[in-house]
């Protein structure tokens, strides 16, 4: 059982930064793709679990997990 079929109120708070980074984010890029800082902000949504990080071929991609699921 999922922990959103447990809890139906279940938010992530995002930040401005975090929002338009993932509305840029619509299937999976790799890492180097985005700036320094961009790639500080990830990296705090990958460990908030909004992003999966994915090594394939010694590259790091990275996704919006809402779309991990349909890019893979």
């Amino acid at each position: 059982m999922k922990i959103n079929e447990l809890i139906s109120d279940f938010e992530i708070y995002v930040s401005n930064e975090e929002s338009a980074l993932l509305s840029r984010m619509q299937h999976t890029q790799p890492m180097e793709s985005f700036t320094e800082r961009e790639q500080f902000i990830i990296e705090n949504m990958i460990r908030k679990s909004i992003v999966t990080k994915i090594v394939k071929n010694n590259q790091i991609l990275v996704v919006s997990n809402e779309r991990s699921q349909d890019s893979c």
